[in-house]
C-alpha cells in the first residue's frame, strides 16, 4: 500500500517521514511505509540516512511480530557498520550493538533456524562485544534465555548473567526484572516472583514493553497467592495495552486464560472476538504458540461448560463454533510444540503447554468488569435472527419468579391468555409467547371451538401483543402498522369492540412518532398538536362504537387520558393539565362503577403523574400515598412497583433522598415478583442510581446504573441502555475507576449493533468522547489525542450542534498542545472557535484558550510567549463576549482566571515583574475571601504564586512573607484549614531559606 510518506524528495523529507512512521502503533501500515522509506533512502546514496530507515525497518519487523525479517535487515546494518564504520555516530552505534539481542530473540522465536545457529550467533555477539569494548552482560542475558527456551538446566546460566553488573547496553530494570521474576515463577515459588515483580507491577519500573508482558504472567500468581483483586486491576490495565497487538499476541493468550480459570469465560470469548486479527497477522511462531495455547485454554473451559456449539471468532474464511475451533487450534498449537522440541532436542515446549491445558479453574467467579457476561447470554444473544441485538445481563438484586405453569391445551391456552389480557396481567404476555410459537408451528391446527373463535381472531390477537411491544420500545410506526393489520383481522373475525381498540392504539402510537419536520415551536409543538389530533381521533372512535365490553371501553377512556397526558408532558401548557384532570375523573368513574380495578389504579397513577408535571409534587405524592394504600387492598398487585417508583421519583423531586431511597428499593423488591418485562425496573434502578448519588453513596449508584442499563437491554430497549451505560462510565470517571471505565466502554463499543453503525451515532460519540477522556486521566495521552482528533473531525459534521463541537475541538487542542503540537493545537482551537461563533461556550473556549497559553509558556519558555500571549488576547475577548452577554460560569470567573494565567505563563518565561503584577490585578477581581467556601482556594492560589514569585524569583522575600503572613493569618480566622497549610508551608520554607 504506497503512501505519500514513501516519495521524500530530499534527505530532510526522508528524515520527516521516518519521525511521522514512528509515531504510527505497530502494525502492517508502518511495517510497509518502513519498507518503502528503506527504498526511498537507497535513492540518495548516503549511508546515515539508509542506517536511519533500516533502524526504523528492523523495528516494525522486531514490534510488529515479523521475526524472520529481523535478522535479514540488521546483516545490512552490520555490513554498512563494517565498511562505513564513520557513519555511524555515538547514538547509532549503541543503536547497533542493542539489536545483537533482538536478534537473537528473533531466531529463537523461529524453530526452522537449527540450534547451533543460534549458539553460533550468539558466540558473533560476544567476539563484537570483546572487540568493541562492551561488557558482556548482554551476552549472558540471552544465553540464559537461550537455556531456559530450550529447556536446559538454568542455574549456572543465570548466576553468570544475573551476577554480572549492568551496562549500558542491558536490557532496561523493567525487562531485567521479568526474566528474574520468571525464574523464580518457573520453579514454583509464587511469592518470590511477585516479590521481585512489585516495581514492575506498581509501574514504578516500565518501558515499551513493561509492565504489560510482567502483567500477563503474574495474572495467575496472583489469584493463587489470594490477590484477586490485584490481578483483576491488572488485567483490565494490562489487556488493554496489548489487545490487537500482533507483537503482544502471547500476552493475550494469557489474558484469555486468566478468564478461563476465573469463571469468567463470558468475557473470555468475548477477548478472542475482540483479538481476531492475530489469527492471521501474528508471523512469529513462538508468539502464535503461547496465543493460541491461551485460546485452548479457553475454549476448552467454554466446551467443558456445555457451550461447544457457540459461534466464536477465529481464522477468517469460514465459520467456528468453539468446539470446532478448538480442534483447530489443538492441531496447530501441538504442531508449534513439536517444531520447537524437534529443534531444542527436549520437551519443554509440549510440556509447557500440556501443563498450561491441564490447569482446573482457579476461582468459580471473580468479577473482573461492571458489565459481566456469561455464556449464557452468549448464546442467547448469538441465537437471535439479527446478530446486531445481542444483549448481556447483570446481577439483579432479586430472582423475578417463574410465570405459573400454562395450560397444555390451545383451547385454554387461548381462554387463559385473553382473561389475563383483559384483566392486564404480566402473565398473558407468556400465554402469546407460548401461542405464537404453537402457531408458527408447521403443522399447527386451530381449534374448531366457538369459545375460542376462528383462527384470524388469535392472529389478531398476535399482532396486537406484538404492537404493544413494540410501542413499549418505542417503535411507534411498527406498532401503529401492527395495530391496524390487527383492526382489519378483528373486523374480518366479528369482534368489532377489538378492532375499534386496535385502531384506538394505532392513532396513540401515530401520535407519538417524532415529527421529520417539527413545526417553528419545535418537536414539542408538534407532538402536542399531533396528540390533540389523536385525543379527537379517540373521542370520536369511542363515540361511533357501540356495545363496547366494560374492559374495552375501560382501556378506550384510559387511552383518552394517556393521550391529554403525553400532550401536557410534551408542551408544558398550563392550560393542558385541567382536560387531562376532566378525562382522568371520566375513566376513574367508569372504572369504579364496573369495579375493573386496574383502570381505577390507571386513573389514579395519571392524576399523580398530572399534578407532578403541573409542578405540584405534595399533591401528587398524596395521590400516589393513596394509589398505594388501594393497590394494597384491592390490586392489582402489579402496579405497586410502578406506584413506588413514581413516589420515589416524587420524593427526589422534593429533595428527600431517603424517603425516595426507601421507595425504589422497594419497588425493585415487589417487581421481583413478577415476570421480568411487567415492571420498568430499568427506570427503577436508574431512578434509585439518582438517590444513591444524593446521599453520597456513588459506588452504590453505579452498581445500580449498570443494572438499569441491563435491565433495558432485556427489554431491547438499545438505546436508553447505552444511555445508562454512558452515564455509569462517566461515573466511574469521577470516581477515578479509570480501568473500569474503559472496560466498560470497549465492551460497548465493540457491541455488534455499534460496530455496523445501527445506534444513533450522537450517543456512540459520547462514549468515544468519555473513553477518550478516560485514557486521558489514565495517562494515554496518545491513544487519548487520537480519539480526540477522531472525534473533532467527525463532529465538525454537526451542523444542528455546533456547540457540541467547540467543545470537542477545544479538549482536542489541549491534548495537543499537551503533546507539544502546538501548530495542530491551534489549528484545533480555530475550529472551535469558529464553532463557539454560532454556539456560544464561553467558559469551555476561555478554559482552553488559558490552558494553551500555560501548556506553551512551560513548554517552549521565551520562545512560546508570543504565542501563549496571543491565546491569553482571545481569552480575553471572550470574556468580553460573555460579560456582555451577561454568562455567569460555573467555575471561576474568567476574568479573574485570565489575570492569573497571564501570572503564570510570565512566571514561566521569566518575566517575573509582569507576573507579579498581573497576580495583584487576579487577586483584586477575586477579592478577600469569606467564611464561604467559593473564592478562598482561587484566592490562596493567587497569593501562593504571587508570594512565590516576589519571594523566590524577585528575591524579595521580606515583602513575600508579610504577604503570605497576612493571607495564612486570615485563612485561619476564616477557618480555610486546607488553603491555610498550603501557605504556611510555603512561609516555612521561604523563611528556611531566608
Amino acid at each position: 500500500m504506497p503512501t505519500d510518506a514513501a516519495h521524500p524528495q530530499s534527505t530532510d523529507e526522508l528524515f520527516h517521514a521516518l519521525q511521522e512512521n514512528h509515531r504510527r502503533p505497530y502494525g502492517r501500515t508502518r511495517t510497509v511505509t518502513a519498507e518503502e522509506l528503506v527504498d526511498a533512502a537507497e535513492r540518495f546514496d548516503e549511508p546515515v540516512p539508509l542506517i536511519h530507515a533500516l533502524l526504523e525497518l528492523q523495528e516494525a519487523y522486531t514490534y510488529g511480530s515479523d521475526p524472520r525479517k529481523s535478522p535479514v535487515v540488521f546483516a545490512r546494518l552490520l555490513t554498512l557498520f563494517d565498511e562505513r564504520p564513520d557513519a555511524f555516530d555515538e547514538r547509532l552505534r549503541h543503536q547497533l550493538f542493542w539489536r545483537f539481542k533482538w536478534v537473537a530473540n528473533a531466531l529463537i522465536a523461529l524453530p526452522e533456524i537449527p540450534l547451533t545457529s543460534l549458539r553460533q550467533w550468539l558466540g558473533e555477539m560476544r567476539d563484537r562485544y570483546e572487540k568493541a569494548g562492551l561488557g558482556l552482560q548482554p551476552y549472558y542475558g540471552q544465553a540464559y534465555q537461550l537455556a531456559a527456551h530450550v529447556g536446559e538446566d538454568t542455574t549456572l546460566a543465570y548466576e553468570l548473567w544475573a551476577a554480572r553488573r549492568r551496562t549500558p547496553l542491558s536490557d532496561c530494570e523493567a525487562c531485567e526484572i521479568r526474566e528474574r521474576a520468571l525464574h523464580r515463577a518457573d520453579a514454583g515459588d509464587d511469592e518470590r516472583a511477585l516479590e521481585i515483580w512489585a516495581p514492575v507491577l506498581a509501574g514504578k519500573e516500565s518501558c515499551q514493553e513493561e509492565p504489560a508482558r510482567s502483567v500477563s504472567y503474574a495474572l495467575l500468581p496472583l489469584v493463587r497467592t489470594g490477590r484477586a483483586d490485584r490481578a483483576r486491576e491488572l488485567h483490565l490495565a494490562g489487556y488493554r495495552a496489548c489487545r490487537r497487538n500482533a507483537g503482544m499476541a502471547g500476552e493475550v493468550g494469557r489474558h484469555l486464560e486468566f478468564c478461563a480459570l476465573t469463571g469468567n469465560e463470558g468475557r473470555g470469548v468475548e477477548l478472542l472476538a475482540e483479538n481476531r486479527n492475530l489469527f492471521d497477522e501474528v508471523d512469529s511462531p513462538l508468539d502464535l504458540f503461547h496465543f493460541l495455547t491461551g485460546v485452548e485454554v479457553l475454549l476448552s473451559r467454554v466446551e467443558s461448560l456445555g457451550h461447544g456449539e457457540l459461534p466464536v471468532a477465529g481464522y477468517a474464511g469460514r465459520a467456528w463454533t468453539v468446539a470446532s475451533l478448538r480442534a483447530e487450534v489443538r492441531e496447530r498449537g501441538d504442531g508449534l510444540a513439536a517444531r520447537f522440541d524437534t529443534r531444542n532436542g527436549t520437551t519443554l515446549h509440549s510440556g509447557h503447554r500440556r501443563e498450561r491445558l491441564d490447569r482446573a479453574p482457579l476461582l468459580d467467579a471473580l468479577e473482573l468488569t461492571l458489565r459481566s457476561r456469561g455464556l449464557d447470554d452468549l448464546a442467547e444473544g448469538a441465537s437471535r435472527t439479527d446478530a446486531a441485538t445481542g444483549s448481556g445481563t447483570a446481577a439483579a438484586p432479586t430472582t423475578p419468579r417463574t410465570t405459573e405453569a400454562l395450560p397444555e391445551s390451545v383451547p385454554e391456552l387461548i381462554l387463559r391468555a385473553r382473561e389475563l389480557g383483559e384483566l392486564g396481567h404480566p402473565d398473558a404476555r407468556a400465554c402469546w409467547a407460548r401461542l405464537r410459537t404453537l402457531v408458527a408451528a408447521p403443522g399447527y391446527t386451530h381449534p374448531d371451538d366457538p369459545a375460542v373463535g376462528p383462527y384470524v381472531r388469535l392472529c389478531a390477537d398476535l399482532l396486537s401483543d406484538e404492537a404493544n411491544r413494540a410501542a413499549e420500545r418505542d417503535e411507534f410506526a411498527a406498532a401503529v402498522e401492527l395495530q391496524e393489520e390487527a383492526a382489519g383481522l378483528y373486523e374480518d373475525a366479528g369482534v368489532p369492540g377489538d378492532a375499534a381498540l386496535a385502531r384506538a392504539c394505532a392513532l396513540l402510537a401515530a401520535a407519538e412518532i417524532p415529527a421529520e419536520t417539527p413545526s417553528e415551536g419545535g418537536q414539542g409543538k408538534a407532538m402536542a398538536d399531533a396528540l390533540t389530533e389523536a385525543h379527537a381521533g379517540l373521542v370520536r372512535l369511542h363515540e361511533e362504537t357501540p356495545g363496547l365490553a366494560p374492559y374495552i371501553e375501560g382501556r378506550l377512556l384510559r387511552l383518552r387520558a394517556s393521550a391529554l397526558g403525553l400532550r401536557l408532558q410534551a408542551s408544558g401548557d398550563p392550560e393542558h393539565v385541567a382536560p387531562v384532570l376532566a378525562e382522568v375523573e371520566r375513566l376513574e368513574a367508569f372504572a369504579l362503577r364496573h369495579s375493573i380495578d386496574g383502570q381505577v389504579s390507571g386513573a389514579k397513577l395519571l392524576r399523580a403523574g398530572t399534578y407532578a408535571l403541573s409542578g405540584d409534587l405534595p399533591a401528587a405524592v398524596t395521590e400516589a400515598d393513596a394509589l398505594r394504600e388501594r393497590l394494597t387492598e384491592h390490586g392489582p398487585a402489579w402496579h405497586l412497583p410502578r406506584v413506588l417508583g413514581l413516589r420515589g421519583r416524587l420524593r427526589l423531586g422534593l429533595r428527600d433522598a431517603s424517603a425516595a431511597y426507601a421507595d425504589l428499593t422497594e419497588g425493585l423488591r415487589l417487581a421481583a415478583a413478577w415476570p421480568a418485562d411487567a415492571v420498568d425496573t430499568g427506570r427503577l434502578h436508574g431512578d434509585l442510581a439518582e438517590a444513591c448519588m444524593h446521599l453520597g453513596r456513588p459506588d452504590e449508584a453505579l452498581t445500580q446504573l449498570t443494572r438499569a442499563a441491563e435491565a433495558e437491554l432485556r427489554a431491547e430497549k438499545r438505546t436508553d441502555a447505552f444511555c445508562a451505560y454512558s452515564n455509569a462510565a462517566q461515573l466511574c470517571l469521577d470516581l477515578g475507576r479509570i480501568e473500569d471505565c474503559i472496560a466498560l466502554l470497549d465492551s460497548l463499543l465493540t457491541e455488534p449493533d455499534v460496530v455496523a453503525g445501527k445506534v444513533d451515532d450522537r450517543l456512540v460519540a459520547q462514549l468515544r468522547l468519555v473513553r477518550a477522556r478516560a485514557l486521558h486521566a489514565g495517562d494515554d495521552l496518545k491513544a487519548a489525542t487520537a480519539e480526540f482528533v477522531t472525534l473533532a473531525a467527525e463532529s465538525a459534521g454537526w451542523e444542528d450542534d455546533p456547540g457540541s463541537h467547540a467543545m470537542i475541538a477545544a479538549e482536542t487542542a489541549m491534548l495537543l498542545a499537551e503533546s507539544g503540537e502546538f501548530e495542530r493545537a491551534g489549528e484545533a482551537v480555530g475550529r472551535a472557535l469558529a464553532a463557539h461563533a454560532l454556539a456560544p461556550r464561553y467558559e469551555q473556549l476561555s478554559n482552553c484558550l488559558r490552558e494553551l497559553a500555560r501548556l506553551q509558556a512551560q513548554q517552549e519558555g521565551p520562545d512560546g510567549l508570543d504565542g501563549a500571549l496571543a491565546h491569553l488576547a482571545t481569552a480575553g475577548r471572550i470574556a468580553d463576549e460573555a460579560r456582555a452577554a451577561g454568562f455567569e460560569p460555573v467555575g471561576r470567573s474568567l476574568d479573574s482566571a485570565l489575570a492569573y494565567e497571564h501570572g503564570r505563563v510570565n512566571a514561566y518565561v521569566g518575566q517575573y515583574d509582569d507576573a507579579l503584577a498581573a497576580l495583584e490585578k487576579a487577586l483584586a477581581l477575586v477579592g478577600e475571601p469569606g467564611p464561604e467556601t467559593g473564592s478562598a482556594g482561587e484566592w490562596a492560589e493567587c497569593v501562593r504564586l504571587a508570594g512565590l514569585v516576589e519571594g523566590v524569583y524577585l528575591e524579595r522575600p521580606a515583602a513575600a512573607l508579610t504577604r503570605l503572613d497576612a493571607a495564612v493569618d486570615r485563612l485561619a480566622a476564616l477557618g480555610h484549614t486546607d488553603e491555610r497549610e498550603q501557605l504556611a508551608s510555603l512561609t516555612a520554607q521561604l523563611r528556611d531559606e531566608a
